[in-house]
């Protein structure tokens, strides 16, 4: 496995953190350039990164060759929590899908040490996870609503 991020890696999971910084800095500012509020956007945001999060540990599993039941139970966790998440009230919505962003980073820590991914995923996902929970936490306690 290559012990370095490709840049596409790298630069997609970078620009896939600009909804989540912008999203959050207008929430944050109580404002809405679009005509419609932020809120909404970044929590629909939010859940899709989460539920794709999910994705990442099973696709993880389908590709080992001795894929754990577990692993799939585990993998449906994020969509499962991100999609209550958009029936919580505000600023319940953001708070537990920036909790959420933030724990799967570390949770997801076990598939480099058991080589299902290689390592340079495990540090990216803790950059991306972690700047965009935080994006959610603060949009989620900072706002207004």
């Amino acid at each position: 496995m290559p012990r370095t991020a490709p840049p596409a890696a790298l630069v997609l999971g970078a620009g896939g953190l600009i909804p989540f910084l912008g999203l959050a800095a207008l929430v944050i500012l109580g404002q809405s350039p679009f005509g419609v509020s932020p809120r909404p956007l970044l929590a629909a945001y939010g859940a899709v990164i989460a539920s794709f999060l999910g994705g990442l540990r099973w696709g993880a599993a389908a590709a080992s060759p001795a894929g754990r039941g577990a692993d799939y139970a585990v993998a449906v966790v994020p969509s499962l929590v991100a999609w209550a998440a958009l029936f919580a009230p505000a600023p319940w919505d953001l708070r537990v899908l920036g909790a959420l962003v933030l724990a799967w980073g570390l949770v997801d820590q076990d598939l480099p040490r058991r080589g299902l991914v290689p390592a340079w995923l495990g540090r990216l996902r803790l950059v991306l996870s972690g700047v965009a929970g935080l994006a959610l936490l603060a949009a989620g306690f900072l706002s207004a609503s």
